[in-house]
């Protein structure tokens, strides 16, 4: 009789939201679309719709693995100046910057632009592969630490919009080209907005936890 019991008692909490602000216990609902719920004691946001499931957000994950490869491997500009021109990567970037005495600047570039996404890619990609069997991924915790820190330190918006900055007030002296590599990092911005847009705290409800 016991083991019914307790598995009754785990479904319960399984349907049960906490506010993270004031802790009181909500029992959790489907939502509409577009719709949002809000605590009634003081008002923080407990969950919202999510329009995409989890097949939907690891394919979204997959992509935007693909446009990073591309982004990273295809050139960002061409500059040319009197019949010559030079193209360069991020990579090419950030080792100029090594060797021109700024590495405190190319640690940053290389962190917030190539290692911070790569992890949060990875870390969501993993998570959501054995949520779509309904398992929780080995080492679930502490991959959602890691999400929640990392999440904040992804850049790629800031890159994009300061080069395309750039690439206007250079016209004035160079010849400027957009290469691929700045496009492909365009769509990687629009998919990383995507993922900021995921409420993280609904991965703790997708799957069950292991038993004991």
């Amino acid at each position: 009789m016991n083991a019914p019991e307790h598995a009754l008692d785990a479904k319960e909490a399984h349907n049960l939201l906490i506010c993270e602000h004031c802790d009181t216990v909500y029992r959790r609902r489907m939502l509409a679309p577009g719709e949002t719920a809000r605590c009634v004691r003081c008002d923080a946001v407990l969950e919202r719709h999510q329009r995409l499931g989890v097949n939907g957000l690891l394919a979204l994950v997959l992509t935007a693995m693909v446009v990073f490869v591309q982004a990273n491997m295809w050139p960002i500009v061409t500059l040319g100046l009197n019949g010559q021109h030079v193209s360069t990567t991020l990579w090419g970037m950030i080792l100029m910057m090594w060797n021109e005495h700024s590495q405190v600047v190319a640690l940053l570039a290389a962190g917030t632009l190539f290692f911070f996404p790569l992890v949060k890619m990875l870390t969501l990609g993993w998570i959501l592969f054995f949520a779509r069997r309904g398992e929780r991924a080995p080492g679930f915790v502490g991959v959602m630490t890691a999400l929640h820190y990392v999440g904040p330190w992804t850049m790629n918006e800031v890159f994009v919009l300061g080069a395309m900055v750039a690439i206007v007030k250079a016209h004035a002296y160079f010849d400027v080209t957009p290469d691929p590599g700045i496009f492909a990092y365009g769509g990687l911005m629009l998919l990383i907005t995507v993922f900021s847009g995921v409420d993280m705290r609904r991965f703790w409800s997708l799957a069950e936890a292991p038993p004991a």
